[in-house]
């Protein structure tokens, strides 16, 4: 889906990442720059990370802060270790 916002193009989007989703946004300025913000984070179903991508593309666009996702994912490794 795109919509506009003040003229500028903002493509939402939303990333299966193992059981979360991962909300993602493009944005196509009125020169044609596309900028992608990557990964904004993840979410517990893919609804609250579409709203989540929505809310950080308009956030770029009126230059105002970029909200915070709710949660952050530690990816935790296991090393072999020499005990």
């Amino acid at each position: 889906m795109i919509f506009y916002h003040h003229g500028v193009a903002i493509q939402p989007s939303v990333a299966n990442v193992g059981r979360a989703f991962s909300a993602r946004v493009c944005i196509l300025g009125c020169d044609g720059a596309a900028t992608s913000l990557g990964d904004l984070g993840h979410f517990a179903n893919s609804r609250s990370a579409f709203a989540f991508a929505i809310r950080c593309g308009t956030a770029f666009v009126d230059e105002k802060p970029m909200p915070r996702p709710p949660c952050n994912l530690i990816s935790e490794q296991v090393g072999t270790g020499d005990t």
